[in-house]
C-alpha cells in the first residue's frame, strides 16, 4: 500500500470519528424524559417545596428528593401512567417527597383518583417529563 493511501485512510478515519455524533446527549433534557417506574401514593397538599400553595383539587406531583435537588423541575409537567388500567394523567411538578424512592411520585388526591382509588393506597405508574 502507497503512503499517499495510508494517509488517506487515517484522514478519513479521524475525519469520520470527529464528525460522528457522539454517544453521550450534550443535552442533560435527553436523559430526563426516559420514563421512570415506580409507586405512586397520595397525600394532601398545601404549601410544597416549590414555594406555591396548592388545593387536593389541583393536579400536582412532588417528586423524589434526589429527583427534586434544588427545585429544578419545579412547574415542569409530568405524564403519569397507571400500569395496571393503562389510566393516563398530566400533572405538574410542585413538591419534594423526601419519604420516596428514587422513581416514585405523591400525587394531589384528585390526581390519584384520575388513576385509581383513594382507597388503593399505591399505584405502579410510569412517568415522564413532558414539554
Amino acid at each position: 500500500m502507497s503512503r499517499f493511501a495510508i494517509v488517506l485512510f487515517l484522514f478519513t478515519l479521524i475525519f469520520t470519528v470527529f464528525a460522528a455524533p457522539s454517544g453521550i446527549a450534550s443535552d442533560v433534557s435527553a436523559l430526563e424524559k426516559r420514563s421512570r417506574t415506580g409507586r405512586g401514593t397520595w397525600f394532601n397538599v398545601g404549601l410544597g417545596a416549590c414555594g406555591k400553595t396548592n388545593e387536593d383539587s389541583d393536579k400536582i406531583i412532588a417528586v423524589s428528593s434526589s429527583i427534586y435537588g434544588n427545585g429544578k423541575y419545579c412547574d415542569e409537567k409530568v405524564k403519569i401512567k397507571n400500569t395496571a388500567n393503562g389510566k393516563t394523567a398530566t400533572a405538574t411538578v410542585r413538591d419534594s417527597c423526601p419519604g420516596c424512592g428514587s422513581n416514585d411520585i405523591d400525587m394531589s388526591p384528585s390526581l390519584f383518583e384520575e388513576l385509581g382509588s383513594l382507597d388503593t393506597g399505591v399505584l405502579k405508574v410510569t412517568w415522564e417529563f413532558v414539554n
